[in-house]
């Protein structure tokens, strides 16, 4: 959808909206999905009953924690059971086939910078307003274009917010962001609180996760391509897998990263790289028959159920020799092409 098209689109649903109606805003919790949804709850102030955020995951990760603490961002688990209690609901940062949680509600707003989905899974209906940009780097930068368009002048803690989202998925535009992303950085600049997101940048470990990243030295697998590999084995949550990830694509000359770890009875992988590999076909090519998979050029994810092992194998082998056969050299092939 154009720039020009979705943004009267908008304006026109936003219009429409009643006073008395109630509305949830669902998130997978991360900072570009908080900043978003925090936006967009300030996009629909005055214009009707309630807005509630609530995320269908846990937040875990310090510097998450922090920013909701200090940005004092409203949100909530997201309760089934609650679900009547709503007249209507959106989804930022994130589209409804991306998580099974999200299966059976009635999306009246997708708002989202991830990939479009693939051509098997059903269309939105056409009364819901789909504004998806994958071109851009951030959900964030998706409501700073609207704030600013709609003349609304965001909070200094509002303001930070989107900074830092725009910041977290472009990893301060080292993992991609586009133009627009970059102008959205500038406009915010002028109202947020740089000390406040300093601090919040910086709470990006705990002391307690030390042990964690003597396992991930001491896991260490070379793989192609200038590629690692890293488990942790069993940890309680994804988030742990992400931290480390991102810790890595601070070392010299490595080229990308796969971190995996079984949370629950689900195997997850989170994959890093520099750019000059599509890290979400990877991710893809390596495990789409056995989960869900992909990703951005620079960030990937994949899970899949521990059933899906061998029983003669164990999951840091599994993973490893998905990550080192052919299936690799044919994402490979994909980028070359692309």
């Amino acid at each position: 959808m154009a720039a020009g098209e979705y943004v009267n689109r908008f304006k026109h649903w936003r219009a429409g909206l009643h006073k008395a109606d109630r509305w949830c805003l669902m998130i997978c919790a991360d900072p570009d999905a908080l900043a978003s949804a925090l936006a967009l709850k300030r996009i629909m102030l005055n214009r009707v009953h309630s807005v509630d955020i609530m995320r269908i995951n846990e937040v875990t990760r310090p510097d998450n924690l922090c920013m909701i603490r200090d940005l004092r961002i409203p949100v909530k688990a997201w309760d089934p059971e609650k679900a009547q209690t709503f007249d209507h609901f959106a989804i930022v940062d994130s589209q409804p086939h991306h998580n099974k949680l999200f299966e059976g509600i009635p999306f009246s707003l997708v708002i989202d910078h991830h990939p479009l989905p693939p051509e098997d899974v059903p269309p939105l209906p056409a009364e819901t307003l789909s504004i998806i940009h994958p071109e851009l780097g951030a959900s964030s930068t998706i409501l700073t274009h609207l704030l600013n368009l709609l003349r609304i002048r965001p909070t200094s803690r509002l303001a930070t917010a989107l900074l830092y989202g725009i910041r977290t998925d472009t990893g301060t535009f080292e993992r991609g962001g586009s133009d627009k992303d970059l102008r959205a950085w500038q406009w915010l600049s002028r109202f947020a609180d740089i000390n406040l997101l300093r601090r919040i940048v910086r709470s990006e470990y705990r002391r307690e996760w030390l042990p964690l990243f003597a396992q991930a030295f001491r896991s260490i697998r070379d793989c192609r391509g200038g590629g690692v590999y890293v488990s942790l084995q069993h940890v309680k949550n994804a988030d742990l897998l992400v931290a480390v990830a991102d810790f890595f694509t601070k070392m010299q000359d490595l080229r990308w990263v796969a971190v995996s770890g079984v949370v629950d009875k689900t195997v997850v992988v989170i994959f890093r790289g520099d750019g000059g590999r599509d890290i979400g076909r990877l991710a893809d090519a390596c495990f789409h028959d056995v989960g869900t998979a992909g990703g951005h050029r620079m960030l990937g994810r994949a899970e899949f159920p521990l059933e899906a092992v061998p029983e003669d194998v164990k999951p840091v082998d599994f993973v490893h020799q998905r990550l080192q056969t052919r299936k690799l050299r044919q994402a490979t092939a994909c980028d070359k092409s692309s």
